[in-house]
């Protein structure tokens, strides 16, 4: 069955970061995934201190970690194909590994980076692959995967559908790099006009971790057009036994945006009769 985690770069983002955790375990979550949450590629000590003791504080599991984006705000979308900021991401991946790894997180997602102006397709493409490589290898030591996301929004982001993606993982195991795998946000599947039932169907098994969100419009399921149910439902058919990660918009308040998973027939998340957000 789908286990749910939630997104705590994201949601609960009324409040500050360090309250976000506990949060999330008071909704009925034992489980949490985070955006890189720093806005350099390395954080001081006391800064790594203060969030790993809040996330661990609170009772709840990191499962999803992305490595350092650049400005997200600002319309970066990762370093992992940038030739120029190249530096940046490797410095990152162990900051990165080290402070996921120590909390238990063995899933990294590595944003592959906006098409830049002045420097070809190509180039970019080879940078990734050097970088995949280190980072990839740098995982393995620690028994985690590295995940590559397709991206919907206006940004010159290459990969817009799963097909982009496999197309990356492809390119990693023909390298020798089996740990590469594919973050399906079915989201963003969808506002890029790819059918998620399509995708799951044909790369399910490429699969490290999903995301959901209603669309359009990014919020709680229930507010779109999509299938959530069903969905989920796919996903389990299909023998998909990861982490499915709350990553919307919440149309209200965050702790109010859950009655779509008692309406879709799974158990209230705070009864206490359940293991926290494993459904």
């Amino acid at each position: 069955m789908s286990r749910f985690d939630v997104n705590c770069s994201i949601l609960f983002s009324e409040l500050p970061l360090l309250e976000r955790p506990a949060a999330a375990r008071a909704a009925g979550f034992d489980a949490i995934e985070l955006w890189w949450p720093w806005s350099t590629p390395v954080p001081t000590d006391k800064e790594a201190s203060t969030l790993a003791a809040a996330i661990t504080d609170a009772g709840v599991a990191l499962v999803g970690l992305n490595f350092f984006a650049g400005d997200m705000a600002g319309g970066d979308r990762g370093l992992l194909s940038w030739p120029a900021r190249a530096k940046e991401f490797q410095d990152n991946i162990e900051a990165a590994l080290a402070f996921g790894s120590d909390l238990g997180c063995r899933a990294f997602n590595a944003l592959y980076g906006n098409r830049i102006e002045g420097v070809s397709a190509e180039e970019q493409d080879e940078v990734a692959r050097g970088n995949l490589s280190l980072v990839s290898t740098a995982a393995a030591r620690r028994d985690a995967i590295v995940l590559i996301e397709a991206l919907s929004g206006p940004q010159p982001y290459p990969l817009r559908r799963s097909g982009d993606v496999v197309a990356v993982l492809d390119a990693a195991e023909d390298a020798g790099l089996h740990n590469v795998k594919m973050l399906a946000d079915l989201y963003h599947f969808a506002a890029n006009g790819e059918d998620p039932r399509a995708a799951i169907t044909a790369s399910a098994a490429r699969f490290g971790h999903v995301q959901i969100a209603d669309a359009p419009g990014r919020h709680e399921p229930g507010t779109g057009d999509l299938d959530i149910a069903g969905l989920i439902g796919q996903l389990d058919a299909a023998g998909y036994d990861g982490w499915v990660g709350l990553e919307y918009l919440p149309s209200a308040k965050s702790e109010d945006s859950f009655g779509w998973l008692t309406e879709l027939g799974w158990p209230p998340l705070a009864s206490g009769e359940q293991e926290g957000g494993r459904i």
